[in-house]
């Protein structure tokens, strides 16, 4: 301990300020904890600062441009749009700006003490607190650790300017010629389909059989249909052995179907997969349990092998979801408190903002089937839906997974125009074992993409009106 640093005492030490981190110190706070959450680079963590938000603005701002050169059909004609790339990097920063700030505001607000720096654990009930110019020790009744992941760096293809994370193409301040992506995952799709828009020439290098793992085949196929409109190229069972630098651009070399090829382009981004900052911390030093993968072993409290410390987020099991990580905060600083509260992920969606998005709730159809489950599956189409109509988007459909027995709905699937908001009120319903009777009798406003919900709803009942049974 340096000489004159006595310990500072509280209730909660909260390390990581990211939406899982952020979100267990204020609801800890209004549990009333005496709460420091500690932070060793921005209030927000990935998500606000370099993930979930800037790449959506990303995604939001391609679309813009991609509408504005291609809405003849509506009788809407722009010659000679532009894209000014410093621009939207700007507006990007702004919006990161405004939620970050909020954060801290709120924190504030809940009387939690924000503090700057890298966390030590000298034991299970003591850290000390270090940045460039001294070191603080706080001692603590529980702590929760919220580190999330960063991304991982191929043994062979080092980070560099050319070769990029998802973080440096996030940040790019130019709009590329030809972009090579490898690993066809939720953020390499996401970013390659959203440079594609901007006219970037992108070519997905995905090592597995298909890409998107986790969406069903009949989703990503959509998906797929939409990135070759845009020009996007995808090599599956593709593995790239070399990324050579240039002054000027990369070259990389990647087996496809057995022949050596090279592909010349102005940037390589790898996306293969996050891993968990578990490391330089001490938790090996105070004996908490960690996977092979590096990952902290919980209860369904959020609880590791210490009784007084938590872990949540990406550094525990699970999909790496930003809402994910809010959840299991929330329990956290419950179980703190006392309130007898678990963790249950059964009603967690997950969402892809490829173009058009996919969302997925509970159950799939093969999950179902191999569980024995005896199930109805019951689809309904965008482009039977008005309201799609009218948006000039009809692609894709939603569907609905209802048990046998009773038509509870168990699981929903959307690919399509606003995926990612419709999904909601499907996680609502599995959630709380609905069935599709709930769902179909719930009037729908119209016209509104929300009435594919209830128009599924009624497939699965036997009595669609708008599509013939």
């Amino acid at each position: 301990m340096v000489v004159g640093d006595f310990p500072i005492e509280i209730d909660t030490l909260v390390v990581g300020a990211g939406p899982g981190g952020y979100v267990a110190a204020i609801r800890a706070a209004q549990l009333g904890q005496k709460v420091t959450i500690v932070e060793k680079d921005k209030v927000g963590g990935v998500c606000l600062n370099v993930g979930c938000i800037p790449s959506k603005a990303l995604i939001s701002a391609s679309h813009r441009y991609e509408y504005a050169k291609k809405s003849e059909d509506m009788g809407i004609k722009a010659e000679n749009v532009s894209v000014d790339f410093t621009k939207v990097q700007e507006w990007k920063v702004s919006v990161i700006h405004k939620l970050t700030s909020g954060v801290s505001s709120l924190l504030k607000a809940n009387h939690v003490d924000l503090v700057k720096g890298e966390v030590y654990f000298v034991d299970q009930n003591t850290a000390r607190v270090m940045d460039e110019n001294h070191s603080q020790t706080y001692t603590f009744k529980h702590a929760i650790i919220a580190t999330g992941s960063r991304p991982i760096e191929l043994p062979n293809i080092k980070f560099s300017k050319r070769v990029m994370d998802s973080t440096g193409a996030l940040n790019l301040q130019e709009i590329p010629k030809k972009m090579v992506v490898i690993g066809g995952g939720y953020i390499g799709t996401e970013l390659g389909s959203a440079y594609a828009s901007f006219g970037t020439e992108v070519i997905i290098l995905e090592g597995s059989e298909n890409i998107l793992a986790g969406f069903e085949n009949q989703m990503t196929q959509i998906v797929k249909k939409r990135l070759s409109k845009k020009g996007v190229v995808i090599h599956t069972k593709a593995m790239v052995s070399e990324v050579i630098e240039q002054i000027d651009g990369v070259q990389v070399k990647v087996n496809i179907n057995g022949n050596i090829e090279t592909i010349d382009a102005d940037y390589c981004l790898v996306t293969v997969g996050r891993k968990p900052n578990t490391d330089e911390m001490g938790l090996e030093k105070i004996g908490i349990l960690l996977t092979d993968r590096g990952l902290i072993k919980i209860d369904k409290q959020c609880r590791t092998n210490i009784s007084n410390i938590f872990a949540i987020g990406d550094i525990v099991e699970g999909p790496p979801l930003a809402h994910k990580a809010s959840y299991e905060g929330k329990i956290a600083a419950e179980v703190i408190s006392g309130m007898n509260s678990v963790i249950d992920y059964y009603g967690i969606p997950a969402v892809c903002y490829t173009d058009p998005e996919l969302a997925t709730v509970g159950y799939t159809e093969g999950l179902a089937r191999e569980q024995g489950i005896e199930i109805n599956v019951s689809k309904f189409p965008f482009q039977a839906n008005g309201r799609a109509l009218s948006l000039d988007d009809t692609e894709g459909f939603m569907k609905l997974i209802t048990r046998k027995k009773d038509n509870v709905i168990i699981g929903a699937q959307i690919v399509g125009p606003n995926a990612s908001e419709l999904i909601s009120e499907l996680s609502l319903a599995v959630e709380n074992c609905l069935r599709a009777e709930d769902v179909a009798l719930t009037i729908h406003a119209h016209p509104t993409l929300g009435e594919i919900t209830m128009e599924a709803a009624e497939v699965a009942l036997g009595h669609p009106i708008h599509v013939i049974k």
